[in-house]
Order: C-alpha cells, then structure tokens, then sequence
C-alpha cells in the first residue's frame, strides 16, 4: 500500500458486502454501489460512487454530523398483477430505496431535520423504450415533498448516463455526464434490474438490497 494512502475506514457492518475500494483519480477510499443498493458511512475520509442511466440516487447527509451515504433506485415498469396496482409497487420499491437510506442515517447518528438532500439521474439512455428515467425522477421529487424534505441541487433527466461521486462528509457531488458508451454493460445491468422488479409479486417481502 502506497505511503500516501489512508488506511481504509471501516464501515457499518450491514454494509459489508459492498464494493469498497481505493479511487486513484479522485485520492478517497469510496464504496461502488450497483442498481438496487444504497450505501452510508460515518467516516470522513469515504465517498459513494455509482454509475446511472435511468435509475435516479438520492444522496443524502447529516450536515451537522457528516453521516450520510447514497441510493441507486429504479421503479418497476409494470405489475404482473396487472397496471392497476403499478402505483402500489412503485411506491413500495421507490419507497423503500429512500427509506432504507434515510433511516439507517438516522441510526448512525444522523439528525432527521439536519438532512441535506441532492437528486441525481434518470437519464432517458435507450431512445427506442418507454421514459423510465422520468418515471423515476417524479417519484424522487413526489417522495420528497411528501415527506416534508427538498432537494438543495438537482442533475435530473436528459439523454445521458452519469458517473456520481458523493462525499457525504462535505456534501460534495461529483457527476459527469458520459456523452458514450463504449460498451452496453450499464444498459444490460439496468434491464436486468428492471426485470428482477417486473416480475417480483407485489404482496411479498422482497428484499431488494
């Protein structure tokens, strides 16, 4: 291990099975969450990353405290109990993706009304398919203004896939918008997602993360 580089912090113990590793562009230690997974820290010195087409990540942070970590969410693009209750799945899973995030949060330490929000995403990445990345980004805003919270800064939407960086110690967001693809891993690994959750029935306990 080079001199220069910290040593790796350590992170809360339901978050062991997330890819953590060392950044070299960015000089951080950073946890790489994949579509259905959230990651939080408490430490300083660790960023999330992810990579997102349609799927939307609320990044969220005690900015009192520094704890704070990300999401990476997407909303089923139907039920397979029919179109009628599709509004009773989609708020469930998008429901609990902000959950899950928000709660352990606060169970690291984190204070409900010091929470620092920003919205990322929900990219319309394959011309040829239905809006989803839309669908996403409604939900993120509905969901927040239900729940009494706003958004501080937005990157939503548009054509392009984003490489996100959150540093939630600062609050810190990196995104670049990736103007191509040089191969169709993101697409492929988003329409997989999206399958896993079309064809989950809507009564069960689905555990997505």
């Amino acid at each position: 291990m080079s001199e220069s580089r910290p040593l790796q912090p350590e992170c809360l113990p339901s978050f062991n099975d997330v890819n953590r590793y060392w950044d070299r562009t960015h000089e951080t230690w950073a946890a790489k969450i994949l579509p259905g997974e959230y990651y939080v820290t408490t430490s300083q010195e660790e960023a999330v990353a992810t990579t997102l087409g349609s799927c939307v990540s609320a990044c969220i942070r005690d900015k009192v405290f520094g704890i704070g970590g990300m999401n990476h969410f997407m909303l089923p693009t139907k039920s397979i109990h029919g179109s009628d209750d599709w509004m009773d799945s989609a708020a469930r899973y998008g429901g609990y993706a902000m959950e899950h995030l928000i709660n352990d949060i606060l169970k690291a330490g984190g204070n409900r009304n010091n929470l620092e929000i920003k919205l990322t995403g929900g990219g319309r990445i394959m011309q040829n398919m239905s809006d989803v990345g839309a669908r996403n980004i409604s939900f993120a805003l509905e969901y927040l203004q239900t729940e009494g919270f706003e958004a501080i800064s937005e990157d939503l939407g548009d054509i392009y896939p984003r490489k996100v960086m959150y540093y939630p110690a600062t609050g810190r967001l990196l995104v670049k918008r990736l103007r191509s693809m040089h191969n169709d891993t993101l697409i492929q690994r988003e329409q997989a997602y999206q399958h896993d959750l079309d064809v989950q029935p809507d009564s069960g306990g689905v555990d997505l993360f």
